[in-house]
């Protein structure tokens, strides 16, 4: 008996451990933010230390996946695109739930102004160059949502609540970059670039405080 408990004992243990280590691992596609300030001034105080007066916040949230071994993850030819956002090559920018960019001030991205809110984030894979796509479309908090006027990642879409569509500059970098990355670029006070970056391809766009 003692020793069927203990074996009993151990087992229930190393199950536990096992459950640990589990919950402890990172999720394959972790949330994500990047978040930037524009029409703030900058200037050191009497510590030297830098700070900002005014300003307004750009924020984007979303999921992370990565490589997990693969290469060329876009893909080529007829195939571009198909691996991340299937035959209609209209990716939700990341994994998971819809991804979003918020602004607290009125911006011009493609010579369109968009006003202070939040939007969805989708890219149309194409080549030579993708397409950014801000939506006002009413967003989804789940994917069954049987509202199906609402946009959740990419189902649903509807192009009548397209706010800005832009084609993006493609460039190619030295590495190769394993976890997708949205990041904010080239900012100053006045503007900067949404970065897109994953695999061999990094997307930007410009975009300026509107006057």
């Amino acid at each position: 008996m003692l020793r069927r408990t203990t074996i009993l004992g151990l087992a229930l243990v190393v199950a536990g451990a096992t459950l640990v280590t589990a919950q402890d691992r990172p999720p394959l596609s972790p949330p994500g933010s990047a978040n930037a300030m524009v029409g703030v001034k900058w200037a050191k105080d009497k510590d030297g230390d830098m700070v900002g007066e005014g300003g307004k916040w750009l924020e984007v949230k979303y999921s992370r996946p990565s490589l997990r071994g693969r290469t060329n993850i876009f893909g080529a030819g007829a195939d571009y695109g198909k691996t991340v956002a299937g035959d209609k090559r209209l990716w939700r920018a990341g994994a998971n739930a819809t991804t979003t960019f918020k602004t607290e001030v009125p911006l011009m991205i493609g010579g369109k102004r968009i006003e202070p809110g939040t939007y969805a984030v989708l890219v149309e894979l194409k080549e030579p160059a993708w397409t950014l796509i801000l939506s006002s479309q009413p967003r989804a908090e789940k994917n069954d949502d049987p509202d199906k006027t609402k946009l959740f990642a990419t189902s649903n879409y509807d192009p009548k609540f397209d706010a800005v569509r832009v084609p993006m500059t493609m460039m190619t970098p030295k590495a190769s970059i394993d976890q997708f990355t949205i990041g904010f670029v080239d900012m100053s006070d006045a503007g900067g670039k949404l970065a897109l970056a994953w695999d061999k391809t990094v997307a930007l766009v410009p975009f300026t405080v509107a006057q």
